[in-house]
């Protein structure tokens, strides 16, 4: 199936979104919801109203979001509290407060501890069932 990659990073006032491989499609809001939404309808628009409809919007596909350290650790502050997450990266909290703030950009290092801590715990919760 085509992927459409959205990426949602955090600028000074708002969230905004854009898609990596498909020209046109862009989203703002004030929390990443309302720039995905955006995301969403700027799609429906641009499959409705234009003439030269991207190839990836064109049949199935799926959305895959990318985010930023910063963003994602906002978007998520109320689910990973800076404990939970210096527990599963092993990245020091406070260094943790710094990139949720946009004091400090993390390293390909630091990044790739989200990833695999966030890869390892969604894929022990799809294996969760409840009784």
């Amino acid at each position: 199936m085509k992927k459409l990659r959205i990426v949602v990073e955090r600028s000074k006032d708002y969230f905004d979104a854009y898609a990596e491989n498909c020209e046109g499609v862009y989203g703002a809001g004030a929390t990443v919801a309302e720039a995905k939404q955006d995301v969403i309808e700027a799609i429906e628009l641009l499959k409705a109203h234009s003439t030269d409809v991207p190839n990836i919007l064109k049949g199935e596909y799926e959305i895959e979001y990318s985010f930023d350290t910063q963003s994602f650790l906002n978007h998520y502050s109320t689910i990973f509290t800076m404990a939970s997450l210096e527990r599963m990266t092993g990245i020091d909290q406070r260094q943790i407060s710094r990139y949720s703030s946009g004091l400090r950009r993390p390293r390909k290092a630091q990044v790739a501890k989200f990833n695999s801590a966030i890869r390892v715990l969604s894929q022990e919760l799809a294996q969760v069932q409840f009784r």
